[in-house]
């Protein structure tokens, strides 16, 4: 695996040029897949609404498994209409794991994720059962089978301060700030990522050393897992179908209700509120977007989101199935 996704010393989202991998157009079947061997763990990956957590729930009802959820959004108590948790009826099926188990006003990151993976993990195998790990957040993903960089935690009062800058004089200053002290991150990061961005100086000003420089001795050589990654094989097109539908859905199941009553319980901070779709929702809701506009706005944002996972993906083995009945 690369690097990828969201946080920490470590996130470098793909470039804008960046082809994704297109998954094949003829897949075999999802019962080919063949039990983990022993040591080997198995990773349901993809890109949002592939059916993740579909073929991870076959999966677990074949080989008796348990899931264990690699989403940063899934993990939060309260947001769950438009973050793709499991059901309860799903729940009931098949065992879930680190799902509803943070709060929200509590920042959890790619570090304490692996930390909770890794005993999780344990904690099925002691079971006799086996762990599947399912989830579209390949940073958390990656940090669990080879661990992370051991840079600086985060430190509140310097991302305050970066934000303080960024209202005041753009992200484009911040940006500007980070190219003078470790311009390899600099060109990697888009001068609107706000929260990488600012991760990367804040590893600056606490250690002195660049971020990239973390990344280069880290470079992801423990490798803690035989990972063996899985995923739904869908043309682009079906996919943009599944992605307006699972949205249509989300609405009319109360999401803009969801993202009220959480704005009223003082979650506008929250990071999970500034996820693709929850951030566009509160927009409405705050008099920046309107109705008529919502759902095509989401629909491009989650795209966009979805390119960026199909990209994270091209050069991993993945195997691609089919989820026939």
């Amino acid at each position: 695996m690369r690097p990828n996704d969201r946080e920490t010393v470590d996130a470098r989202p793909p470039g804008e040029n960046d082809e994704p991998s297109e998954p094949p157009r003829t897949a075999p079947s999802w019962r080919t897949i063949e039990p983990p061997r022993e040591g080997e763990l198995l990773v349901v990956v993809g890109p949002t609404a592939s059916g993740k957590t579909d073929l991870a729930i076959r999966l677990a009802e074949r080989f008796g498994g348990e899931i264990i959820n690699a989403d940063s959004v899934q993990i939060y108590r309260s947001y769950d209409v438009g973050s793709g948790k499991p059901t309860a009826e799903e729940r009931a099926r098949v065992p879930h794991h680190l799902v509803d188990i943070a709060d929200p006003l509590v920042p959890l990151d790619a570090q304490t994720f692996a930390e909770l993976g890794e005993r999780t993990i344990e904690d099925v195998k002691r079971r006799g059962h086996v762990p599947i790990v399912c989830g579209g957040t390949y940073l958390w993903i990656k940090s669990l089978v080879y661990g992370l960089a051991p840079a600086p935690p985060a430190d509140p009062a310097i991302r305050a301060r970066h934000a303080a800058i960024a209202e005041a004089e753009g992200r484009a200053a911040l940006h500007a700030m980070l190219a003078a002290v470790d311009p390899e991150s600099a060109a990697r990061l888009a001068p609107n990522d706000l929260v990488r961005v600012s991760r990367a100086l804040e590893i600056h000003e606490l250690s002195g050393k660049p971020q990239s420089q973390w990344f280069a001795e880290h470079g992801f050589r423990e490798k803690r897992h035989d990972a063996r990654l899985v995923g739904v094989a869908w043309p682009r097109e079906t996919l943009d179908e599944r992605i307006r539908a699972r949205i249509r859905r989300w609405i009319d199941a109360g999401w803009l209700d969801e993202v009220r009553a959480l704005l009223d319980a003082g979650h506008a901070a929250a990071r999970p509120m500034g996820s693709v779709g929850y951030k566009q929702v509160r927009a409405h809701l705050e008099g920046e977007l309107p109705r008529e506009e919502l759902e095509d706005t989401i629909v491009r944002a989650t795209r966009v989101f979805a390119r960026r996972q199909r990209t994270w993906l091209r050069d991993e083995p993945v195997l691609y199935v089919t989820l026939d009945a």
